[in-house]
């Protein structure tokens, strides 16, 4: 915009605030406002275009304590001041507006400014207010930020445990009916997030795109649970097995099952481990954890319970639960 706006436009009627609202309330008056004139959510609407650009010009300084800082000083001035241009070859000079600026008396003095190669009124009003410059192509005031990025946009995906697990290649489609491809990498977590960068809303003045925040969920596994790079399975073994020692047979996720060693007295809750057969990713590869459940038959013949209550007898006389209740007590 040129140097004159700062005078004219009034930024806080622009974003419907008053002159001592708080960040906070500038902040939530320019995202209503920007959500209700987004080019995107009326296109070809140039009316409402340009409200968007006018009340973006409003936030750039009035979101920013510095420039919000000059820009109340220099209207405080009044919107009467003017800045002139009087003639002369080479030379320029402003009215003396900023007269307590620089550091000068009453009203009515003047400076002349020399141009120079390499220079020119936009620098010295840049200097002065910040760095900023004035008359860009946007037609817009800009600080240091520079073009305002698209918004970023988020979306959710439910992939099965084995896809999550090896990653995939997958097509969403966005609210415009856009479709975008999307490579799963080997090993996602649920509810973990993933941003794809330039897949968000097109910025309103050239600037980037901003990006997509995928969130993916997991459906469970009827077998398998994830633990960090490993994989948890819980294998059952009946009592014989537990207390005598087997070998038995252990699922592996999407392959071929494994033999595992039982050895002798393996209580419920042990954990064998099978190395190398968990998830496998760029950082490394996990484990499959067996968890050993041992399986208490739910019915017994008469015969069955006697030989066992004649077995329970030849067993040594304890109770497996005092070391439990002893550091319970402590």
């Amino acid at each position: 915009m040129a140097s004159q706006d700062w005078f004219d436009k009034d930024f806080y009627q622009v974003l419907g605030v008053s002159k001592d609202a708080s960040d906070a309330d500038i902040k939530k008056a320019y995202r209503k406002l920007a959500r209700k004139y987004h080019p995107d959510q009326n296109p070809g609407d140039a009316a409402a275009e340009a409200k968007f650009k006018e009340i973006s010009e409003a936030n750039s300084v009035l979101s920013d304590p510095e420039e919000r800082k000059e820009y109340d000083a220099i209207r405080a001035m009044g919107s009467g001041a003017r800045f002139t241009a009087p003639g002369g070859a080479g030379a320029g000079g402003f009215e003396d507006v900023f007269g307590g600026m620089f550091g000068q008396g009453g009203g009515g003095q003047r400076f002349t400014f020399q141009q120079g190669a390499g220079g020119d009124y936009d620098d010295l009003l840049g200097g002065l207010f910040g760095g900023g410059r004035f008359g860009q192509s946007t037609g817009g005031y800009r600080g240091f930020g520079g073009p305002t990025p698209g918004r970023d946009v988020t979306a959710t995906t439910t992939l099965d445990f084995i896809t999550a697990t090896r990653g995939d290649q997958v097509t969403l489609q966005t609210a415009e009916g856009k479709p975008v491809t999307v490579n799963i990498p080997a090993g996602v977590a649920d509810g973990q997030k993933i941003r794809l960068r330039g897949k968000g809303h097109p910025s309103p003045d050239g600037g980037a795109t901003g990006d997509m925040i995928l969130t993916v969920n997991v459906r469970k596994h009827p077998v398998f649970e994830r633990d960090g790079l490993n994989l948890r399975v819980t294998v059952p073994v009946t009592f014989e097995e537990a207390a005598l020692g087997a070998t038995i047979q252990v699922p592996t996720l999407g392959g071929d099952p494994v033999k595992l060693k039982v050895a002798p007295g393996t209580p419920s809750g042990r954990v064998l481990r099978v190395k190398g057969r968990g998830v496998a990713t760029k950082k490394g590869t996990g484990d499959l954890l067996a968890v050993v459940q041992v399986a208490v038959p739910s019915h017994l013949s008469k015969e069955a319970e006697e030989r066992l209550r004649e077995f329970a007898a030849l067993l040594p006389d304890e109770n497996p639960r005092d070391d439990l209740l002893a550091r319970a007590k402590g």
